[in-house]
């Protein structure tokens, strides 16, 4: 991949599915802290909670029209942001990172402390940290940085 202009557009419903399998191959990169049934445990979760409808969709595809990663948006929080593990290191989550701060105006984002690829990756781009929580949403055991754009 050497592409280093997007395509940013919304996500159809139908879509969804493949969110989910790019979540998955984004999570197995980046977040090790995860043991196996956690992965299982969130993949199922956001499957059945319908976590992609709760939110403001957009990903970013190639020239095919293949998406590489998404992001999921609520008011002024950035509430998910994945890409593929293959297209990770090209570009792809700071074009949706961008086009979150600039078009739709974000300014908050929760990352999960362990995850230090994204922490690092937050920082870079502005945020600060202001609080950390111990569990995450669902309760289990992994801390949660709350950040802000400053």
């Amino acid at each position: 991949m050497t592409t280093t202009y997007y395509t940013i557009s919304q996500v159809k419903q139908e879509e969804h599915d493949i969110l989910l399998d790019i979540w998955e191959s984004s999570v197995r990169a980046t977040h090790h802290f995860l043991k196996e049934e956690n992965i299982l445990f969130f993949k199922q979760t956001i499957h059945e909670h319908k976590y992609f409808e709760m939110v403001e969709l957009a990903c970013v595809r190639n020239e095919e029209g293949q998406i590489l990663g998404f992001i999921g948006t609520n008011e002024d929080s950035l509430e998910m942001l994945f890409v593929h593990a293959d297209a990770i290191g090209y570009g792809v989550g700071k074009a949706l990172l961008n086009h979150a701060i600039e078009e739709i105006k974000i300014n908050k984002v929760d990352v999960n402390e362990q995850n230090e690829q994204a922490v690092g990756f937050y920082l870079h781009h502005g945020f600060k940290i202001v609080s950390r929580s111990e569990l995450d949403g669902t309760g289990k055991p992994f801390p949660i940085l709350h950040m802000v754009l400053e």
